[in-house]
């Protein structure tokens, strides 16, 4: 039986390969879009053959805001869930002495994600259906010096999601708020990351395919990270700046 398409932002991503694979395995024909999309040409014949259903790729480019209602207009079908797993991550020393760097993080990471969505939310509330999903950060749960310039990023696309979450709850409208952790993703190449507290792709699609099927508002990926982000967002700020975190 064919099902609701899935429409991924970000599909060249490690991430957003796994939630292809996912729900194409659940019977949803897939639509990548991504930067130099002919890149997946051959993960599309891989996908239609292995789950026997159609997938279409689509040139997106999320910093390119103007292109998101000419780039929605050109699908040949309208999705019923729609997956951001748009991200950068790159360097906070770099980000702090570099301007342009700076900008490129909190655009990627917040403002394109943020108004590709919010055209996507207009045109699933217009049509009464739909799901969102924005693969959102811990890092945005409180600010660290390690991190604060992707963090902070994170913070503002986990708050838009919940405002947008509360304007379309009575639209049959649903948004998902999804919350990794350390993901073992080629953005993370070289880093020496806790095996307990690192999720994999796959993880990561499992846990937006549940959120998804079980209509979740906010699910972190390994739930030890609830816990995690509770202590962390507890300590006093006299104390939590005396902390190297």
């Amino acid at each position: 039986m064919k099902k609701s398409p899935i429409l991924i932002l970000g599909g060249r991503s490690d991430i957003g390969l796994a939630i292809a694979h996912l729900f194409a395995s659940r019977g949803h024909s897939v639509q990548l879009a991504a930067r130099d999309v002919q890149r997946l040409e051959s993960t599309q014949r891989d996908i239609e053959l292995r789950y026997s259903v159609s997938v279409s790729l689509h040139e997106f480019d999320v910093l390119d805001t103007a292109s998101h209602k000419g780039f929605l207009n050109s699908l040949a079908e309208l999705p019923e869930i729609a997956v951001c797993a748009v991200g950068l991550l790159g360097r906070q020393a770099d980000q702090q002495t570099d301007v342009s760097q700076f900008v490129l993080a909190l655009r990627s990471n917040f403002e394109g994600p943020a108004l590709i969505l919010q055209v996507l939310a207009d045109r699933f509330e217009a049509r009464g259906s739909g799901t969102l999903v924005g693969i959102s950060s811990v890092a945005g749960e409180r600010g660290r010096a390690s991190n604060y310039v992707y963090g902070s990023a994170k913070a503002g696309f986990t708050a838009f999601l919940s405002g947008l979450r509360n304007r379309l709850a009575r639209r049959n409208v649903h948004v998902v708020t999804v919350l990794p952790g350390f993901v073992d993703t080629k953005m993370v190449a070289g880093m020496a990351l806790p095996a307990k507290l690192t999720a994999t792709p796959l993880q990561v699609a499992a846990a937006v395919e549940l959120a998804v099927r079980r209509r979740k508002n906010q699910i972190y990926v390994k739930p030890v990270w609830r816990l995690i982000m509770f202590v962390i967002r507890s300590i006093p700020e006299s104390l939590f700046k005396k902390l190297s975190l």
